[in-house]
């Protein structure tokens, strides 16, 4: 999105300019950028404060947001303004559900069976690269399975600082020795990834490999949809939603949090159920809200963490039930349009 600006004018109205056309769906918004600019029609209830460049949007603060939050970069000159975008006492939380696995195009229950991504999937996980490639990253954190790893591991391929992400072998004290980096120069261009299974999808007990759509046929789609998509009712010796959060939930408030209360960006790779999870502690869903929401395989989700508060930045564009997590604020519709939307410059 070369030689872009933005611009308000006195009746409200937001204009993103542009050299060349594009287009972009966001949530059921189209948008399109055609080579003499386009007018993004907005109303304000209050001011607007933002900063234009040549070639990137600096800073958005939405103005229906209580706090200030910051928007990626889209086309920094040096990896040296990542973290110019980040105020000092802000930091980001990146949630990616892995890409499309081999499981998922058979259309079988994966669970915690450990199984790769198909050539979707990593499509999708060099694409969710692509879209955080701008925003720090200081620490991974992803399940214990390669469908996850993979997706992170993709990922930072794209990013601008190009800092290689190398997992960390805690498993025993020769698994550390072996492991262990030497250079500090070397050690400064990592980033530590730390796995659990924790972060593992919810285990599906006896439906794991079996086909969806046959399973249905036999015990009833009420049956498996109850399986599938109700907060406290298990498959047969699986895990119900409920029992996955309350693992997932605890790892990330022990592990998770007190990385972001300590200034660390972190990214989080894992799966529907575990991020789902995740999610509802974050933006504080009840039960009934959380099992209508649904996450796409590699879109990736933002939120600002400011003053022990989770901000969300970004939206997930699969289904939802309106008003849980869907585009329903200007702040929501301006992040999800820097984020979301552009591609790799």
């Amino acid at each position: 999105m070369a030689n872009a600006m933005l611009q308000q004018t006195v009746g409200g109205t937001l204009q993103l300019l542009s050299n060349s056309g594009t287009h972009c769906n966001v949530g059921n918004r189209s948008v399109r950028l055609l080579p003499k600019g386009f007018k993004l029609e907005v109303e304000f209830p209050k001011r607007a404060i933002y900063s234009s460049g040549k070639r990137k949007f600096n800073v958005i603060q939405a103005s229906t947001s209580q706090t200030s939050v910051v928007g990626p970069l889209l086309a920094p000159s040096s990896s040296d303004t990542l973290d110019s975008h980040m105020k000092s006492n802000e930091v980001a939380l990146i949630l990616i559900r892995h890409g499309e696995s081999l499981w998922n195009e058979k259309n079988l229950f994966t669970g915690c069976v450990d199984v790769p991504l198909t050539n979707k999937g990593v499509e999708e996980a060099i694409e969710a690269g692509h879209r955080i490639s701008n925003i720090p990253v200081d620490m991974i954190y992803t399940s214990s399975l390669i469908r996850a790893q993979m997706t992170a591991m993709l990922a930072m391929t794209q990013h601008r600082r190009k800092k290689v992400p190398i997992i960390l072998h805690n498993e025993d004290e020769r698994a550390r020795a072996w492991s262990k980096i030497y250079s500090e120069d070397t050690i400064e261009q990592s980033i530590p990834v730390i796995t659990s299974w924790k972060l593992n999808e919810r285990m599906y007990g006896e439906l794991q490999g079996l086909n969806k759509q046959e399973t249905a046929d036999k015990f009833g789609h009420e049956k498996v949809h109850e399986w599938r998509r109700s907060y406290d009712i298990p498959p047969p010796n699986g895990e119900s939603l409920e029992m996955c959060a309350q693992r997932a939930v605890a790892y990330f408030r022990d592990n998770i949090e007190p990385q972001l209360l300590s200034g660390k960006n972190i990214l989080i790779s894992a799966h529907g159920n575990s991020l789902r999870s995740i999610i509802m502690y974050l933006d504080k869903l009840t039960s009934q809200e959380v099992i209508t929401l649904e996450l796409s395989t590699g879109i990736p989700m933002l939120y600002i963490f400011k003053e022990g508060k989770f901000i969300r930045r970004g939206s997930p564009v699969a289904p939802t039930e309106a008003g849980v997590y869907a585009y329903t604020r200007v702040c929501n519709f301006l992040s999800a349009l820097l984020l979301i939307c552009h591609g790799p410059v």
